[in-house]
């Protein structure tokens, strides 16, 4: 796949210090890490490898990724990875995809208070959809999911919400059987908008009366336990939403849907356009329109773009992904097992482990010779911060590629 014209690596590395000395007081640590990681991925800096095609000679040099899970660039093989673990988990059901939407009213306290809010709206979610589920009223069985948390919108703004992938069915509460959903149709949306208010507030209020939360600039008045529940109140009457999509097609369209979810960062590098002198122009969606008119450009003053994509770095340690019910981790393997045992379908083909590289294979690079397809073998590698004494072929241009 080519290399993008234009990167978020490239706006950070001409307009990040000029905006960081701007705002500086204003930017945490973390974002700081995520900027100086992206500038430098797939640079020198890094270090990398030389490496020579052993058929026609063709030579490169393959620079190392910074791994940052924010980096537009490095999350394909992370993606990739997980999405084979994920391959074998799949049941010959239908798969729903859930969505629960953060109100517009709580952006800003989830934004000061980005762990703990974020955590829960995991919570909240996955409860009130097992809680649901496992009435008898509705489905009367115990359910597993995915959860993703992303908190972008299509054009950088902060919107928390957490998508969830959902097996059409469960357990029943003796684990005797399989209980089906009905087709096309999972859990009814109201419902669950309903349940998922009240926990998110009880939740949200506790740990406030907790000491939490914590509040800073025009929202420290809410740091008081009346004027936080007077801020909240107006949401006990409103309309939470939470979004119930049409089952997938297959397993194929499940997994397409997670390579395209699970890793994802606030935009890719292939929605940019430009970076001059008006500011950085992009492509996004607008979801209140259908067909070819959702698709639009908008352009943002360079620092308006730095600060909007900065706003998605999330708090160190917070996973962003999680299993729930019978896909928790402790118990994953087996409920799918006993899954399949009552679905009467086969269980995937375990593939043989692969054996120890020898030191030959640990040379070749993942990806063939530009020229003629051939291996490329490493016949250099340069620390961090140092240069290959051997140079690429001339007239080729360097590939930076994930080699760490």
């Amino acid at each position: 796949m080519s290399r993008p014209a234009l990167e978020v690596a490239d706006i950070f590395r001409d307009h990040g210090a000029a905006w960081r000395s701007a705002n500086a007081g204003h930017v945490s640590l973390d974002q700081l890490k995520v900027m100086s990681a992206i500038e430098r991925c797939r640079t020198a800096a890094l270090g990398g490898h030389v490496a020579r095609c052993e058929d026609c000679s063709h030579t490169l040099i393959a620079y190392n990724s910074c791994r940052n899970r924010h980096c537009p660039k490095c999350q394909g093989a992370a993606a990739k990875e997980w999405l084979a673990e994920r391959e074998a988990e799949l049941l010959p059901v239908p798969y729903f995809h859930v969505v629960f939407t953060l109100p517009a009213a709580l952006r800003d306290i989830a934004y000061q208070n980005k762990a703990v809010v974020y955590d829960l709206l995991f919570k909240a979610s996955a409860e009130t959809l097992l809680t649901i589920a496992a009435d008898p009223k509705h489905l009367g069985a115990r359910i597993g999911f995915i959860s993703v948390l992303h908190t972008w919108g299509s054009t950088l703004i902060h919107h928390p919400h957490v998508h969830m992938i959902v097996p059409g069915g469960g357990l029943s509460p003796d684990r005797s059987k399989w209980v089906a959903c009905r087709p096309r149709y999972f859990l009814t949306v109201e419902v669950l908008s309903a349940l998922f208010r009240r926990l998110f507030l009880e939740m949200l209020l506790a740990a406030h009366r907790a000491g939490r939360l914590q509040f800073f600039g025009d929202h420290a008045a809410l740091a008081n336990k009346t004027a936080f529940e007077r801020r909240l109140k107006p949401l006990r009457n409103s309309k939470w939403v939470v979004y119930c999509k049409r089952p997938f097609a297959g397993p194929r369209q499940v997994l397409r849907y997670l390579s395209r979810y699970t890793h994802r960062v606030a935009i890719s590098n292939r929605r940019l356009i430009s970076a001059d002198q008006n500011g950085v122009t992009f492509r996004y969606k607008d979801y209140r329109l259908d067909g070819t008119a959702r698709y639009k450009t908008m352009t943002l003053a360079t620092g308006e773009f730095i600060r909007r994509f900065l706003i998605h770095v999330l708090p160190k340690g917070l996973h962003r992904i999680r299993h729930y019910g019978l896909l928790a981790k402790a118990n994953r393997a087996a409920n799918i097992a006993h899954a399949r045992e009552l679905l009467a379908a086969p269980s995937p083909s375990k593939e043989p482990e692969p054996s120890a590289a020898t030191p030959d294979e640990q040379r070749v690079l993942p990806c063939p010779c530009p020229c003629c397809g051939g291996r490329m073998i490493i016949i250099e590698t340069f620390a961090r911060g140092c240069h290959p004494t051997r140079y690429p072929t001339p007239a080729s241009q360097e590939i930076r590629i994930d080699t760490s």
